[in-house]
């Protein structure tokens, strides 16, 4: 039986494909002499890689970095696995035969992937050192180690742990990376990612990694006016009723009407990223006007007051705020959580 095109989306995300382009431009200008790459991981944090890519190809970027393995292939109908460096290294013999069939570049992060990757013929690869944010990487009195220098390191890069903050371990980080680098053949030198491309050229090095920045993240206050809003959420109201004074919305009955009031149910909750710490006192919009949210969010539904929009009704679309530093400040979710929540419920337009 073939079954009829699906019906249009009950929650719309719409991407501006030229906010992306031109957010990577900024961070590659900002860069000065070192090239500008993308972090890509995490479906591009949200976004789709699909709608991403092309985007940041577009723009200029020829460097992509990624987690896990399986997020390799949707990438490589895009660009060819050279371009590709995944983070995670390698951990068996099957990750190593996929990383030589699909050509991405392991990210070699210990002594025992070292050995893994030499011992399964060697090639192309990246390195990371641990400089001091202590979570995957070679540390210090291990650099010196023969199988590290044995390897075709690529791109030889480290980590900020604060980049975000004004803080002595960023140049730490960076006067260890520059102690530690001669120790080991690379072509390449890479340190800062969104955060540290606005620490300046001094954390440049030959590649940047941006990866928050690039869809709409302000990780430092030095890139405020200089990064657009690149993600734009919908979602359609499914529902408008009146309830009275003393009538309780949604899970637990958190609130109660003190008056009569118009309510909207509108299809999202917190299986699409609209998680329960943007309940009471926050609010969606329609045509410029505040919609508050009433009660708890639950999993596919949240509900709003729209007494002050006498207008809407069932099949509207309300959208759903995503000025990315201003949601993350009232909800306590960082920028990467906002974006990278988004469900998959979302239908995706550019």
């Amino acid at each position: 039986m073939k079954l009829p095109e699906a019906p249009p989306a009950s929650l719309r995300l719409r991407i501006d494909r030229d906010a992306l382009a031109a957010n990577w431009r900024a961070l590659d200008r900002l860069s000065g002499g070192a090239r500008a790459g993308a972090a890509v991981k995490a479906d591009a944090y949200g976004v789709g890689v699909d709608h991403a890519v092309p985007a940041l190809l577009a723009a200029g970027a020829r460097d992509f970095f990624v987690a896990h393995w399986g997020e390799v292939a949707p990438l490589l109908a895009h660009v060819p696995g050279e371009q590709v460096s995944v983070l995670h290294g390698v951990l068996n013999e099957a990750e190593t035969a996929y990383a030589r069939a699909t050509g991405a570049r392991p990210v070699i992060n210990s002594l025992r992937q070292a050995a893994l990757w030499l011992e399964s013929g060697g090639g192309p690869c990246d390195l990371m050192l641990d400089t001091g944010i202590n979570r995957l990487g070679i540390p210090p009195h291990e650099a010196g180690d023969p199988r590290l220098a044995a390897l075709d390191v690529h791109v030889l890069m480290s980590h900020l742990a604060s980049a975000d903050e004004d803080a002595e371990l960023n140049r730490l980080q960076l006067a260890r990376l520059h102690q530690l680098a001669p120790t080991i053949p690379h072509r390449h030198l890479s340190l800062a990612n969104s955060a540290g491309i606005a620490l300046g050229q001094d954390y440049a090095a030959d590649l940047t990694r941006p990866g928050v920045a690039l869809y709409g993240g302000i990780a430092r206050r030095e890139l405020a006016g200089l990064i657009g809003q690149v993600v734009f959420p919908r979602a359609t109201v499914l529902q408008r009723r009146r309830i009275g004074p003393g009538e309780s919305v949604g899970y637990n009955a958190i609130f109660i009407a003190k008056r009569e009031m118009e309510v909207a149910t509108v299809s999202i909750g917190y299986a699409d990223g609209f998680l329960r710490c943007r309940g009471a006192g926050f609010a969606m919009q329609h045509q410029g006007i505040d919609l508050p949210v009433l009660g708890r969010v639950s999993m596919d539904m949240t509900v709003v007051d729209c007494s002050a929009i006498p207008s809407l009704s069932a099949g509207d679309y309300v959208e759903i705020p995503f000025d990315l530093p201003a949601e993350a400040q009232r909800s306590g979710l960082s920028q990467y959580e906002l974006l990278t929540t988004i469900g998959h419920r979302f239908s995706r337009q550019s």
